[in-house]
């Protein structure tokens, strides 16, 4: 018999307590309830936890911010939702960097309830595989999470998206930022107003000025005529302020009286200029290590971190290569107009293996190769080729700078070919022809190397090296 879930709700408002125990009752939840903050810690504290907590903000003795502090300091696998009313942005903010789970804005619906059981305990609990979630987004593009850092990554965006503060988006070159700031984008009471992107890295100082608050006619040689910036085309929009980090420091002045007074000028203008643009920021760059060089101003980092996004490399989000890999070449091959290429566990091992130093980016190109050429096994030899060049450089970089330099770059090199020949061997069933073409070298330099280097096939397996097609 299936376990029966346990919720917890915390509210001093009776109505609501009825409501929500109506509500879950009719899903067969088990629910229970307290009054304040303090009989809810007192509650967790005695055992057994509950599996969901709704918090409300505000109560008397203890409040809910209070409350979940105590209870994830404590007992930080607890899963709380917070119950607010709309006047409670800041607070909401505060909640999820204390760590909530989710919140609902006070009066909700049914269907708003669910969704958030959904998010926070599954639609069905006996199912062990993931469940991959693919949001779609406006213009082209998708969010894809399979693994659990990237589903906390979209339950983050639902809960900052309406929320309307600055938001900084962290992650190495390739991650998704940009995907990450249209879904919020998409997500908040802004959607239907425009989204825009500025790349702050590929234009220099002039025209990035220029690019952001416009210019008036005689501004500067050859403004003949007046032109908006992008935070006037903006207005009432969304704005991401892609490579942040490598603005110049003058103009991070001018961007911090922006956010502050939602206010500029032109360049060649007095007046001042009102704006209501919400501002998403994405750096690839260490902002501690530039904050600290005087490359990146401190108070504009404090101003742009009301609420911070950090994506993980695809390295550390390897589990979702197979269905990245599936959702790309469907799309990819209706753009193209081209019929779906079907993906051999081979193919797909291969792309587990590799060190993907462009993350999703670098994927995508690659499949875009894949999907022109048609050619599986040239693919995989350049992933082979990519994995071994990978590893070389991983091993040579771990060597300790005294010994015999010699000794030590041929045994890296050796390192690194045993390596690359044995990933070869196991993915062709220890097929020592087949694994020379994927290295692309002779059959017979791959028998003297099997033999120089001693590789078998593991002891617990029936099979010998095998070499006929």
């Amino acid at each position: 018999m299936a376990k029966q879930n346990t919720i917890l709700v915390v509210d001093d408002e009776s109505s609501m307590l009825r409501y929500m125990e109506t509500l879950l009752e009719l899903e067969s939840f088990r629910v229970e309830t307290a009054v304040n903050g303090l009989e809810a810690v007192k509650r967790i504290e005695r055992g057994p936890l509950p599996d969901l907590v709704f918090m409300d903000l505000l109560m008397p003795e203890m409040d809910g911010l209070q409350a979940l502090e105590r209870i994830h300091k404590k007992k930080p696998e607890v899963k709380v939702v917070m119950l607010s009313c709309v006047s409670d942005t800041a607070k909401v903010v505060q909640a999820m960097r204390l760590g909530a789970q989710d919140y609902l804005t006070k009066p909700f619906e049914k269907h708003e309830l669910d969704k958030v059981l959904e998010r926070c305990l599954g639609t069905d609990q006996a199912n062990v595989e993931p469940v991959c979630e693919v949001e779609e987004l406006d213009g082209g593009g998708f969010f894809l999470a399979a693994t659990v850092a990237m589903k906390k990554i979209h339950n983050e965006v639902g809960l900052v998206a309406n929320v309307d503060i600055p938001v900084l988006i962290l992650g190495e070159s390739g991650t998704g930022k940009e995907i990450v700031a249209r879904l919020i984008h998409q997500r908040s009471a802004r959607k239907t107003r425009p989204f825009m992107k500025v790349n702050c890295a590929a234009l220099p100082a002039e025209l990035l000025e220029s690019e952001l608050f416009g210019y008036e006619a005689g501004a500067f040689t050859g403004a003949n005529k007046a032109k908006p910036g992008k935070f006037e085309l903006c207005n009432k929009g969304t704005l991401l302020l892609d490579e942040i980090g490598e603005m110049p420091p003058h103009l991070q002045a001018k961007l911090l009286h922006v956010l502050q007074d939602g206010e500029f000028s032109r360049l060649g203008s007095r007046a001042s200029v009102r704006v209501d643009v919400r501002v998403l920021a994405a750096t690839n760059i260490d902002v501690q290590q530039s904050i600290a060089n005087k490359t990146f101003r401190e108070d504009l980092y404090y101003r742009l971190n009301a609420f911070t996004l950090n994506i993980p490399p695809l390295r550390e989000r390897k589990a979702e290569i197979p269905q990245l890999l599936r959702h790309m070449v469907a799309r990819m091959a209706e753009d193209y107009g081209r019929t779906p290429l079907s993906l051999s566990p081979r193919f797909i091992d291969a792309c587990m293996n590799a060190p993907w130093p462009g993350n999703v980016r670098e994927l995508g190109n690659f499949l875009k190769r894949f999907l022109i050429l048609g050619d599986e096994s040239v693919a995989i030899k350049e992933l082979a080729a990519q994995t071994a060049s990978a590893e070389a450089e991983a091993a040579q970089a771990a060597v300790p700078a005294n010994g015999d330099l010699k000794g030590m770059v041929r045994n890296v090199k050796d390192d690194a070919e045993i390596q690359a020949i044995t990933r070869a061997l196991m993915q062709t069933n220890w097929n020592r022809k087949k694994a020379a073409e994927i290295l692309n070298i002779s059959y017979k330099a791959m028998l003297y190397k099997v033999r120089q280097y001693g590789i078998k096939p593991p002891r617990n397996r029936s099979l010998h090296f095998v070499d006929k097609d």
